[in-house]
């Protein structure tokens, strides 16, 4: 289920485009200086991965917490529902409801923190960028860290997280490199298959929940996220 992770930041860099896409266009990157322009693009995306392992790591522990309580498959099945919500309910629903209200102070100040980056050109600066980039609010970094429950294990949610966001690198470079040339309209081409994927890889976490007895795709509840204890005779 971890390369999951890596497939779904693939898909959502589809939505990242839209959403981030604005901000990587705005990087104060060195335009007059292809090996230094590099640099600061890759210092942007160690920031962004850095944030998405935090998060992989707070989520990783309450899932730990959860596989501890013995509600492995429950908790897979739910994420695949999650994902499945969150891919068919269109934003502006969400929206409606503010589920971001109680936290609207740190992402005001998130915000101010990422506008005052922006005037500098330094890796540190773009390291900073990209680390608050990833920390705004998102729903299909939601559906990530659904994914990073799942696992239910600490080193498995990072993971999970830092493969999602490698999976987001190449079209987030490429809109760094190429903006001139993605128009709005390729935008939202792009953009209709991300739920199609979405509820996909959610009906993949439901039915391996289900531990339907099939290898590797829905093992049985002992040996669903964790190795069956060995029979000692």
């Amino acid at each position: 289920m971890l390369l999951t992770g890596f497939l779904f930041g693939l898909i959502s860099s589809l939505h990242c485009i839209g959403m981030c896409g604005p901000i990587a266009m705005m990087l104060p990157v060195d335009h007059d200086n292809p090996t230094r322009k590099a640099l600061q693009i890759a210092a942007y995306h160690m920031g962004r991965l850095s944030a998405y392992a935090f998060l992989g790591l707070a989520f990783g522990l309450l899932g730990k917490g959860l596989r501890i309580a013995g509600m492995q498959q429950q908790i897979s099945v739910g994420v695949g529902i999650m994902m499945i919500i969150i891919a068919l309910v269109p934003e502006r629903i969400f929206a409606k409801y503010n589920f971001s209200k109680p936290v609207y102070r740190i992402i005001s100040n998130l915000k101010s923190s990422l506008g005052k980056q922006f005037k500098k050109k330094t890796l540190d600066a773009m390291f900073s960028i990209g680390f608050l980039n990833g920390l705004l609010p998102c729903g299909l970094v939601y559906a990530a860290l659904f994914g990073a429950l799942a696992m239910q294990n600490v080193t498995l949610g990072i993971t999970y997280m830092v493969l999602y966001g490698l999976g987001t690198i190449p079209m987030m470079s490429l809109v760094v490199y190429a903006s001139e040339f993605i128009s709005f309209k390729w935008r939202n081409q792009l953009q209709r298959v991300i739920p199609i994927i979405t509820v996909l890889l959610g009906i993949a976490f439901i039915i391996r929940g289900l531990g339907l007895g099939i290898p590797y795709i829905s093992p049985n509840e002992v040996t669903l996220f964790v190795q069956a204890t060995p029979q000692c005779h």
